[in-house]
């Protein structure tokens, strides 16, 4: 089996108040995450907000990254960007500064068929020789990766992987059945909240944003899983089930990333992972109201004493 399994969480990026990266704060995450047992990271992806760093920012991302994780786990990167020929930039970028694989979307702004999108992963392949995920995201790129689509670009060997952020649980299924006989392709769910059914299915690990909150608990759960005990990883689900809706908290005021992502950087403020709670523009901060009521839910669920 791959060496790509398991808990590889998509690394929060902190910022200062001029909007730079904190690194002592990104420095603290990824150690807390690494600390925490997880099996990989994951940076530059949405949770990371990649898509308001510019070129030099995330160069020094993969390379701080690179430096700090030291080989301990895999380095996962992403690469997303509009068009295949920026993504295939952003990927000679990421192998150079020691990636051990990277992940993008399907092309966005520009509308693209599913042919396309085939050539496209295909592209960003063969013009750079690292392994490359692929990453459903509709909610961000509005368009879908089609069952047949990501089960061509595994059995032809231009993908290693898929990241589903997609909500569709049932397509995910059948992509699973699909490459059963493909030991060396993982396929990893973003939705968090069902980890315990993804396991039960044959899913390979989980990319969970809330595990840089709380990066224990998902390994609780895959270890529940991996040896079967259903009733353990049911009660650890559930658990985490109380603690993501710190996400919810400022939604309607807020956007949902900032609502959701914002909600994360407040929990991880309060429990002394990173300095601020910084959220890159336009998106808003959580206020304090919503601050203490992510802290109640910190206390309910045992992360936070007091």
């Amino acid at each position: 089996m791959t060496k790509f399994k398991g808990v590889i969480p998509p690394v929060v990026t902190p910022l200062n108040a001029d909007f730079t990266v904190d690194y002592p704060s990104y420095t603290r995450v990824l150690e807390h995450l690494i600390d925490g047992g997880c099996h990989g990271v994951f940076v530059l992806g949405s949770t990371s907000e990649v898509i308001f760093h510019d070129d030099k920012t995330r160069r020094q991302i993969i390379e701080h990254s690179a430096k700090v994780v030291n080989g301990r786990v895999p380095l996962i990167v992403g690469v997303i960007d509009a068009t295949t020929d920026r993504v295939i930039h952003h990927a000679d970028v990421a192998k150079r500064a020691g990636a051990d694989a990277v992940v993008a979307t399907a092309p966005f702004y520009t509308v693209t068929s599913q042919s396309e999108i085939l050539d496209h992963f295909r592209f960003i392949r063969d013009a750079v020789d690292v392994p490359l995920v692929a990453y459903d995201i509709p909610v961000c790129v509005h368009v879908k990766l089609q069952r047949q689509t990501t089960v061509t670009l595994a059995r032809e060997g231009t993908i290693i992987g898929l990241k589903d952020s997609s909500g569709d649980d049932g397509n995910f299924r059948y992509a699973l059945l699909d490459l059963a006989d493909r030991p060396n392709v993982f396929l990893m769910t973003g939705s968090e909240i069902v980890v315990d059914n993804a396991l039960l299915m044959g899913a390979h690990g989980v990319v969970p944003g809330i595990a840089n909150v709380d990066p224990h608990g998902y390994v609780r759960l895959w270890n529940a899983a991996q040896r079967g005990d259903w009733v353990a990883a049911r009660k650890e689900q559930e658990r985490l089930c109380r603690l993501f809706e710190i996400v919810w908290v400022a939604q309607g005021r807020v956007s949902g990333g900032a609502s959701g992502i914002g909600g994360f950087k407040t929990a991880m403020k309060s429990l002394g992972i990173i300095d601020t709670s910084v959220m890159p523009r336009p998106r808003a901060a959580l206020n304090e109201a919503e601050t203490a009521r992510i802290n109640e839910i910190l206390r309910a669920t045992g992360l936070l004493g007091g």
